[in-house]
């Protein structure tokens, strides 16, 4: 459905499906990772992410929550394609600003705006959350069931 890949050609991926949902995150952590005020993540399963070329090098970074998280980057460029966090194996975060086309998937919503850069405005449209927020409230129930579809295939398979 979508394709992307890093700056310098060397990592080539295929989204095969359209996200479950895509978050805005504003948090210090995101920031900083990306040099910028926020970062947009597209959660998608992990078998969604199709390698067309190349294989992207785990970095894991420490985080505020002290929950493990590990961002995919390409070994040449050191793009940030994907992140896993929490190592669940089978959900991603796929940086929506590596896709061929970024600006075809919009943020569902927009995370950790207690520390959102102040000149950053904010569309009146999109719930917004100082913190997280609860999934059975703001997801699609076809995106909750495929994210426990997932979760089960990980723990079956395991």
């Amino acid at each position: 459905m979508f394709e992307g890949g890093c700056s310098c050609g060397a990592v080539r991926y295929r989204l095969k499906r359209e996200p479950m949902f895509t978050h805005c995150c504003h948090c210090l952590d995101c920031q900083k990772e990306t040099g910028s005020a926020f970062a947009i993540n597209a959660l998608t399963e992990a078998d969604e992410v199709e390698l067309l070329t190349g294989k992207p090098v785990a970095y894991s970074m420490q985080t505020t929550s002290g929950r493990p998280h590990d961002i995919f980057r390409c070994a040449k460029c050191g793009v940030a394609l994907w992140s896993d966090y929490g190592r669940r194996g089978y959900l991603l975060f796929l940086r929506v600003a590596t896709l061929d086309e970024p600006h075809a998937i919009e943020p569902d919503v927009h995370i950790y705006t207690r520390s959102k850069v102040p000149w950053v405005g904010l569309p009146g449209d999109v719930p917004v959350v100082a913190e997280y927020y609860d999934m059975n409230q703001l997801w699609p129930r076809t995106s909750i069931e495929r994210r426990k579809a997932a979760s089960d295939k990980a723990k079956n398979a395991g």
